[in-house]
């Protein structure tokens, strides 16, 4: 359930930053390509559009399913820990995690073991947000600030604070084993459907910032974001992601 309600709302927009992520390396028919922590295959699929030789992988068996669900000849999919790739060294040409190694407990890991399947001359890339997230939980962390000042709000895996500064994500993807960095911003506007404030716990349901709200609470930031809104259909979010590219 949970990967299918990813698939339907977080993918469409993380699909953009993908694609951004692959304008930024060349890469041609026959390429081996790996995308670790792979989702619901926002990168994967997109890179297969290339006729590039795709492994998708992700320690949830549901959101592989996903990916394998989509049939796509030039993709396969495995059940893998990021932090601990059942992958032999060099075996990729180019080596993704868009939104995925940062979420890991052990998040250098996954970076030092991206880097030792990335062949000798290949490339490392890697998307983190570079704030508290990005679309309705960036949104919802801004309201929560707004509303209720004092209150702690939901603690931020300790990857995205520690590459949020383009300084210290170069230097991470170096002493993971990548060389020469280049880190760029881009951003996109997550557009939030107001009529689906009308059942506000499926738009915010996944985040504690929401669930740890009172009924009162909640009524108030669903009114708070119809407010910003200004009776429009569509509230623009504005999110920003770091995508770091270097070589191996």
């Amino acid at each position: 359930m949970a990967a299918q309600h990813y698939e339907r709302t977080g993918h469409p927009f993380t699909a953009r930053y993908a694609e951004a992520a692959l304008a930024r390396i060349s890469l041609e028919p026959g390429s081996r390509i790996l995308d670790v922590a792979a989702g619901t295959g926002a990168l994967a699929l997109v890179a297969a559009r290339t006729g590039a030789q795709v492994l998708a992988t992700d320690f949830s068996p549901a959101m592989v399913a996903r990916i394998a669900a989509a049939g796509i000849p030039n993709v396969e999919v495995r059940v893998m820990d990021g932090q601990a790739l059942a992958l032999p060294d060099g075996a990729f040409d180019a080596v993704f995690s868009i939104f995925g190694v940062i979420m890991f407990p052990h998040w250098r890991k996954g970076l030092a073991e991206m880097a030792r399947v990335t062949r000798p001359g290949g490339h490392g890339v890697v998307a983190t947000w570079q704030e508290r997230g990005a679309a309705t939980f960036l949104l919802l962390g801004h309201i929560r600030r707004d509303l209720f000042p004092g209150r702690d709000s939901m603690a931020m895996p300790e990857a995205v604070g520690a590459l949020s500064d383009p300084d210290d994500f170069a230097r991470e993807m170096i002493a993971a084993g990548y060389r020469d960095p280049s880190i760029e911003p881009v951003t996109h506007s997550y557009e939030l459907d107001v009529a689906d404030l009308d059942d506000p716990d499926t738009l915010f349901g996944m985040s504690p910032d929401w669930t740890s709200l009172s009924d009162e609470e909640k009524a108030d930031v669903v009114a708070e974001v119809r407010r910003m809104a200004k009776g429009g259909p569509v509230l623009p979010v504005p999110s920003t992601a770091l995508i770091g590219v270097a070589r191996r």
